[in-house]
């Protein structure tokens, strides 16, 4: 344990607002290049900026849900610099007076758990998008898309705390609603500040790979440059201050440019826009609306639903899986089996069709006619599951799907009565090893008049029935 990895995380989390943080521009993800930018977010000169309200109500609900302190009075600066995806050749965030600072976020991981501070979160606009493909073209559709910049202390030691701090961050940004967290479209990404020391010396020299946008990656890269400071400095070398980029696919980080450091940036106090003055009644209403997070629901569904921690773990890891699990519990009045259903036939249906938890789409009150439909008698578990996957697939009507594949229970003791006789009948060798203490012949039995009832028989019903059956023919 001669090295020792100090990492610093720099999360950069789109916020699901309708406009951009400083026009009236859509915020929707894709569309044809170019088209929804205006002379603010295109950098026409002599337009002014107009700051979006609920840019600073999101970064208020996070701060508090991180327990940050809260600047009373809070400016933006501009922070200059060109790019070709930049088109005003400046962006407007915050360096002297950010809106956060000073929070934490609890993890753990291996069982132990760890405290993450928070250096500060700062509210800014996002630059556009280069695309090169055979030459390189500029998208401005996403400059001015509001974004809040979560700058970590460095107090991870593993890329294993890394992740769970991510995991947990996504968790928070998700259920607060501020942010939709897909990092495969970039609304959620990461920058790596990683350095090594020998164990007890100051800080190394840091490396940051940017815009990273998966955890595996993630976990990937960090290994990758950890492994590769340590080889430098064990020949001797000196690890360079600069910025790499991560190639996934050949595993590999490549140097970029040398680090900036923040005064090569010429920060200065925006002067188009006013400071924010937040005040003890705005701040008090934020509070107020501030929703249940993901932790306080997983106590809450154990507690009050009678769930296992499994269960409640599972509905929490997406704000989808926990809002289909509330309604459907609530219109089925059913917690015990909305649970069971969400994470066993869902959720294995979202790994087999490789859906993520933010694009399901599934009606709780069609699900909540299930549960009652299985408990009630209606239908059998195999009908249940097979009618969940029609409606997951297809959107059908439960009741219209199980009359028109003819899925409903068979109860009637005469159906059942003709069925079981039939099967003993024409499997008299099972009947005979059953009787003679062979008890899986009941089980071939039993799948035998289930298969004649064309799987819809009440196994209740035919269990007994059949019992009683090779009972009676035993006695005689």
């Amino acid at each position: 344990m001669k090295w020792e990895t100090v990492i610093g995380i720099e999360v950069h989390a789109e916020l699901s607002t309708g406009s951009k943080i400083f026009c009236g521009c859509s915020t929707a993800f894709g569309g044809e290049p170019n088209t929804r930018v205006c002379p603010v977010c295109s950098g026409m000169p002599g337009a002014l900026p107009k700051l979006n309200r609920n840019v600073v109500e999101y970064a208020l609900r996070l701060g508090l849900a991180l327990d940050c302190e809260i600047a009373k009075n809070c400016k933006f600066d501009r922070k200059n610099y060109f790019y070709p995806d930049l088109p005003k050749a400046y962006q407007i965030s915050q360096l002297y007076a950010p809106i956060c600072t000073n929070g934490h976020l609890d993890i753990e991981t291996d069982g132990t758990a760890k405290t993450i501070g928070i250096k500060q979160i700062h509210m800014e606009e996002d630059a556009g998008k280069l695309i090169h493909n055979g030459g390189t073209m500029m998208d401005f559709n996403r400059c001015g898309i509001p974004l809040l910049e979560i700058v970590s202390e460095p107090d991870f030691r593993s890329g294993d705390e890394v992740i769970a701090y991510l995991e947990k961050l996504r968790e928070t940004l998700l259920f607060l609603d501020i942010c939709n967290c897909k990092m495969q479209e970039g609304s959620m990404r990461a920058d790596i500040n990683l350095s090594v020391r020998e164990q007890g010396e100051p800080m190394g020299v840091r490396t940051e790979m940017k815009n990273l946008n998966s955890l595996k990656a993630i976990g990937r890269a960090i290994k990758f440059e950890t492994a590769r400071q340590i080889e430098v400095l064990e020949r001797g070398g000196s690890v360079r201050q600069e910025t790499r980029r991560w190639d996934d696919e050949r595993g590999e980080s490549f140097g970029m440019r040398s680090k900036e450091n923040a005064q090569d940036y010429r920060y200065f106090p925006e002067p188009d826009l006013l400071p924010i003055v937040i005040d003890d009644t705005w701040l008090t209403s934020i509070k107020a609306s501030l929703p249940e997070l993901a932790h306080q629901k997983r106590a809450r569904y154990m507690r009050d639903c009678g769930i296992s921690a499994f269960e409640a773990s599972v509905l929490t890891s997406h704000k989808r899986l926990s809002d289909l699990f509330e309604s459907v519990a609530e219109q089925s009045g059913e917690p015990i089996e909305s649970a069971r259903l969400i994470t066993g036939e869902i959720m294995r249906l979202l790994n087999s069709t490789n859906t993520l938890p933010e694009d399901l789409s599934l009606d709780a009150g069609k699900l909540s006619a299930l549960i009652t439909l299985v408990l009630s008698g209606k239908i059998n578990r195999g009908a249940y599951k097979e009618t969940v996957e029609a409606v997951f697939t297809n959107n059908v009507d439960p009741k219209a799907y199980i009359a028109e594949n003819k899925l409903g229970m068979v109860s009637d003791d005469k159906m059942i009565s003709e069925a079981v006789a039939a099967v003993l009948a024409e499997n008299q060798n099972a009947a005979l090893d059953y009787q003679s203490g062979k008890e899986k012949a009941f089980g071939f039995l039993m799948g035998q008049v289930m298969r004649k009832l064309s799987g819809a028989g009440n196994p209740e019903v035919v269990k007994e029935m059949l019992t009683k059956c090779l009972t009676d023919c035993q006695s005689s």
